[in-house]
């Protein structure tokens, strides 16, 4: 492949992305990673129900992936940053396009979702900062923090009542921005179509639902002593 071919499809991919339906896209196949991800590491935490053993297992088994492990973090936080990225310039865009606020907002096709993405996501992010320091590496638990103890951890972390408040808040906000987030991918990749466009709002609803009940069970039943 000629250096001149390379060269034409790096420019013609930079193009697009200049484009709002570039970053549009670039956001919804990153979000469509992210979102993949938040939903497996739901249900591979939920495993805190079972026990000890079973969580503590799970965690050793992802860590046994080694550099797996690594790439799959790479990409992730490749699409993070992509997504946010993306996210950001086109909110720019949007604020240079009608650079004086309306008088009075008339919130009528649109939704609440909608409408605090541009926080949301920010809010989000610093819960997943906080959320790494806290079961990752361990410097949110500091001296109550034990390396392979996911199960130990996890329970010190959601018995202090901010941290789970924080975390229940932080999951709601998640659970909001996925439903949107789930509905404008599809859009921005073209799946609109009257007889479809109802069930995909309804998927991205339970979608939104299911990781919000899920993730902000768990602080809950440390906190009320279902799990101790």
């Amino acid at each position: 492949m000629s250096s001149i071919a390379v060269n034409s499809g790096l420019n013609r991919t930079a193009t697009f992305y200049q484009s709002v339906v570039g970053k549009k896209v670039v956001m919804a196949l990153t979000g469509f990673v992210l979102s993949g991800f938040v939903l497996g590491h739901m249900f591979g935490n939920l495993q805190l129900f079972q026990g000890r053993e079973k969580l503590n297992h799970y965690a050793e088994m992802l860590q046994s992936l080694g550099g797996l492990l690594w790439f799959v973090r790479f990409v992730l936080l490749s699409a993070a940053v992509l997504h946010v990225t993306a996210a950001f310039q086109l909110w720019r865009l949007k604020n240079e396009a009608r650079p004086q606020a309306y008088v009075k907002k008339a919130h009528i096709a649109t939704t609440y979702a909608a409408r605090t993405m541009i926080w949301s996501g920010p809010i989000v992010g610093a819960f997943l900062i906080y959320h790494i320091l806290h079961f990752t590496t361990g410097q949110a638990l500091g001296d109550q923090f034990i390396k392979g103890d996911v199960y130990h951890n996890v329970i010190v972390g959601f018995q202090n009542p901010a941290a789970s408040f924080f975390y229940i808040i932080a999951n709601i906000l998640l659970a909001i921005h996925l439903y949107h987030g789930v509905w404008s991918m599809f859009q921005s990749l073209g799946v609109n179509h009257p007889k479809y466009t109802p069930k995909l709002k309804t998927l991205a609803k339970v979608y939104g639902f299911v990781v919000g009940i899920g993730n902000v069970s768990m602080p809950l039943a440390v906190l009320v002593g279902l799990v101790k």
